[in-house]
């Protein structure tokens, strides 16, 4: 009888959590362009996170979450000094100071800096594999990054603020998978979010004057980004994450880019030209190498690593060590 937790279920399940935090990390760039033109950079970081820790405390209220064990603090206050705070004032001032394409050209260097760190720090290696998927699809953004650019301008001060943010949000990541190996994703994710909030109180004036002047529907925005890309797509990116490695993970935040022109084109009406296109494709097509298998690790899950090894390890088999269950 095959274990409920095998490993083939578990890889399925952290890739659907990875799909819906993709999904809905795209979706942000969208809003984020109607709720920026009336908010501030920390005035709508701080609304965002507000509106996250709202929502992600409900939910631990419900499930009887408690705080988490004193292990997972480092990193829990980490990930949300990095992640959720600096991470989200800096790409929201840099985004006013250079063109979209310059922003999400330089941003993405962040996964490439995530997987360097973590085969460092976490001790996860550099798969041939992955290298070369994360080399294609940054390929495909930096095609798409171009292709946007337009005649914008890109400032130096502009240019060094993305950089910045891509350095906050791969070092948030690298210090939040430690923290889940002993708290659940929602802890981690609900603390951390409390931290980059905390940590953004400074804007609180400039938020409460903002929306006493915003339109109704920039304000919206600003409600959905912290219910749906902050609360629940940093959930289910805690949950991939948790079960995976932070190498894979941002490689397949590289699928964003692809998905941003798409919802462009839906809900703004921004008609892409064919090489936005291709950058697009080459993005997904770098996430899907950089997610796929050996063949012979492959092989040796479909008949089994003792029917894979032969006769002499077809001796009495060992129990897999079983896998901490979320809370």
């Amino acid at each position: 009888m095959k274990s409920l937790h095998s490993p083939r279920r578990t890889e399925l399940l952290a890739a659907g959590a990875a799909t819906i935090t993709v999904l809905l990390w795209a979706s942000a760039f969208v809003s984020i362009r109607s709720a920026g033109e009336a908010y501030a950079p920390g005035a709508l970081a701080l609304g965002r996170l507000l509106a996250g820790v709202l929502v992600l405390g409900v939910i631990c209220l419900i499930r009887r979450e408690g705080l988490p064990p004193r292990a997972a603090w480092p990193g829990i206050v980490v990930s949300g000094l990095l992640w959720f705070g600096l991470y989200m004032v800096v790409l929201n001032w840099g985004e006013q100071k250079v063109d979209a394409g310059t922003a999400a050209l330089v941003v993405n260097v962040g996964p490439l800096i995530m997987a360097l760190l973590a085969g460092w720090l976490l001790k996860e290696g550099l798969p041939p594999r992955l290298l070369a998927g994360m080399a294609v699809s940054f390929a495909g953004a930096a095609v798409v990054g171009l292709s946007m650019s337009g005649e914008g301008s890109a400032s130096v001060l502009g240019v060094l603020l993305c950089l910045l943010a891509a350095v906050a949000y791969a070092g948030g990541v690298v210090a939040q998978k430690p923290a889940l190996r002993h708290g659940s994703a929602l802890q981690v994710t609900t603390f951390g979010c409390a931290i980059g909030a905390v940590a953004c109180l400074p804007f609180a004036g400039q938020l409460v004057s903002d929306a006493a002047d915003a339109p109704l529907s920039a304000t919206l925005n600003m409600l959905y980004l912290g219910v749906f890309p902050t609360a629940l797509a940093f959930t289910t990116w805690a949950f991939a994450l948790a079960r995976t490695t932070a190498g894979k993970m941002g490689a397949t935040t590289y699928a964003v880019p692809a998905l941003v022109v798409l919802m462009s084109w839906v809900a703004l009406d921004e008609v892409p030209g064919w090489i936005t296109l291709v950058g697009g494709l080459v993005c997904l097509a770098g996430v899907a190498v950089s997610r796929s298998r050996p063949r012979t690790a492959a092989a040796v899950e479909e008949v089994g690593p003792a029917a894979a090894a032969g006769p002499v390890a077809a001796a009495p088999e060992t129990s897999p060590e079983p896998q901490r269950e979320e809370a």
